[in-house]
């Protein structure tokens, strides 16, 4: 990617230009420019940098001067390559504003689909493509996206039939109206973007998973692309390798006539990506090409999202895929076998909180032969849980440890998924938004249960075994697996041993040793005990968390007694590489 001259706010895709930072232009626009640099068709686009997002917070919430004069430049240059005009009557440009932090938060921050449409583009579209009702829906849709989005209207807009009742519910709830002019919507749709990189899912999302709450976004603006144009359309998302279970081969879906939001909010289940492969083989076979070259470029596993237009494929983003945590340690191991890893960087792709995620309890054999089964749905994010169901995410948030079930999951849900113990919906798909999110978060998952879902468990016990996709009444039995029985955890094991010089294990005491067992829970508190000068060994379910791996080894610890070794050493090896 290039700057144009001139320019202090916006960064233009170039494939022949140096790599641009990920800092400056985020992680989405960054997979734009290493997909065009590798010949992949890509949709047209410009970027609002995160120095424009900061500008736009340190200005008290106004976009920074000389923005707006910058997005008409980047119009025009989109115009110019397409041959189409923004807010045109005649081949109308229209374009969809995506966030884009440069450490991906997928789901987290705003995205608005199908901007620049107002009624004289609703029938140019419908005079180019001689389909009405496509170019209503296009209209309809981003009047939807922009109330709720831009104006924060609440209302459910989604199953409304037409823009006319869309807009009769925007203006009813937040007594104001989508603008007419493209070029409105387009600063208010960037503004709208910015503010949403601080909204609470954003800052829940960060919270969790220790990212600086300043950090900001960049907004991708990009040409659109219709997955719902025709019957030779459509939208898809493809895991280069099983983000489940880690094995190596295609895993997606694909949704005929669809867009990408259809897919990842979970109100439409689609079909596997073999639908594809049966309406456009030569599709599925360039999609499946370009999935290769991204896997083997990106050195990891990839979700990438792509969208199908009248036969042609375009890849719209590739981003390094979200996975469980069985599914982290098969692809660490797995890239080692290919020659693509060395066992050190293997190392770095796993975390101690996703073997302990993995050494959790699962439900004791023969245990689900004679239980009650609930209900069945796709295993979207596995593990076992049992808990109490409830139906909001406040009400998960309220009681941790709870079962939170719904019709399905949007990012105003997060902060509820992060304290449930699982995640159960009515509707949607294995790439789903409570897919996608679950298995970032290690909590499991099951989605597409089926209407009345949500009515049918709320309030009761149940047993969630996203591993099968079943839920049980009631609380049912588990056991444990031991890290000894599983190849990929011992080959990390022998790694991570040979990479940090602290012993872990249950018998490796040396004298003297410091048990922090033998405190009472009182003298404990909520602070890590003081390890007396000179102590070689600790022991104790403090000293194998995090905190306490780091407190051990700043005391000069040469040993750490546990069960299960890999956790320990992880986050032994985590706390050396952050001082190094």
């Amino acid at each position: 990617m290039s700057t144009a001259t001139g320019f202090r706010w916006l960064v233009v895709p170039d494939e022949n230009a140096a790599e641009p930072s990920r800092d400056l232009v985020g992680g989405k626009a960054w997979s734009l420019w290493r997909m065009r640099s590798l010949g992949l068709r890509v949709p047209p686009a410009f970027v609002v940098t995160t120095a424009a997002c900061e500008a736009y917070f340190a200005d008290g919430g106004g976009l920074p001067e000389g923005l707006a004069d910058e997005l008409i430049t980047g119009i025009r240059l989109l115009e110019r390559q397409l041959g189409r005009t923004f807010g045109g009557t005649e081949r109308p440009l229209l374009v969809s504003v995506r966030s884009g932090a440069a450490i991906s938060m997928p789901g987290m921050m705003d995205t608005i689909l199908d901007l620049g449409c107002n009624d004289e583009v609703e029938a140019a579209l419908a005079a180019e493509s001689g389909d009405r009702d496509f170019a209503a829906e296009v209209h309809r849709r981003f009047t939807g996206f922009y109330g709720r989005l831009v104006l924060g209207c609440t209302e459910e807009l989604e199953d409304l039939p037409d823009t006319a009742s869309v807009r009769a519910a925007i203006s009813s709830d937040v007594g104001d109206a989508v603008p007419a002019d493209p070029w409105e919507q387009l600063r208010a749709a960037v503004a709208a973007v910015f503010a949403s990189s601080r909204s609470r899912r954003a800052l829940a999302y960060r919270k969790h998973y220790g990212i600086p709450d300043d950090l900001g976004t960049a907004v991708t603006v990009q040409a659109m692309v219709f997955g719902n144009l025709d019957d030779d359309s459509g939208t898809g998302v493809l895991f280069t390798r099983n983000p489940v279970d880690g094995a190596r081969e295609p895993y997606g879906e694909y949704l005929q006539r669809g867009q990408g939001e259809d897919v990842v909010s979970g109100r439409i289940t689609p079909k596997p990506l073999t639908d594809l492969e049966e309406r456009w083989p030569t599709v599925h076979a360039e999609l499946l090409d370009a999935a290769e070259q991204l896997d083997r470029e990106g050195r990891d596993a990839q979700d990438i999202e792509f969208t199908v237009q009248s036969g042609e494929l375009f890849l719209l983003q590739s981003r390094p895929a979200k996975r469980t945590a069985r599914a982290a340690v098969r692809i660490a191991v797995e890239l080692v076998d290919e020659g693509v890893l060395e066992p050190e960087e293997a190392l770095s792709r796993v975390t101690a909180e996703q073997i302990r995620t993995l050494l959790r309890p699962e439900i004791a054999t023969g245990a689900a032969d004679t239980a009650d089964l609930l209900v069945t749905g796709v295993a979207a994010s596995p593990g076992v849980a049992t808990g109490v169901v409830v139906d909001t995410p406040e009400a998960a948030q309220a009681n941790p440890g709870s079962i939170l079930v719904r019709k399905s999951t949007s990012p105003d849900d997060v902060h509820g998924m992060i304290a449930a113990a699982a995640v159960v919906t009515e509707q949607g798909g294995a790439t789903s938004h409570a897919a996608v999110v679950s298995r970032a978060l290690d909590t499991p998952c099951v989605v597409g249960c089926g209407t009345d879902t949500v009515a049918g468990l709320v309030g009761r016990t149940i047993t969630v075994d996203a591993t099968t996709g079943h839920v049980y009444a009631g609380a049912l039995p588990t056991s444990a697996i031991d890290e000894s029985d599983d190849e990929d955890l011992r080959r990390l094991t022998r790694w991570a041993e040979s990479a940090t010089p602290v012993r872990v294990g249950p018998d490796v005491a040396a004298p003297p040793i410091f048990d922090a067992e033998t405190l009472a829970a009182e003298d404990l508190g909520e602070q890590l005990p003081d390890i007396p000068p000179g102590t070689k060994t600790v022991r104790g379910a403090v000293f194998c968390a995090p905190d306490g791996v780091r407190a051990a080894l700043d005391a000069g610890v040469d040993a750490i007694v546990t069960a299960h070794r890999l956790p320990v050493l992880l986050a032994a090896i985590a706390h050396q590489r952050r001082t190094s």
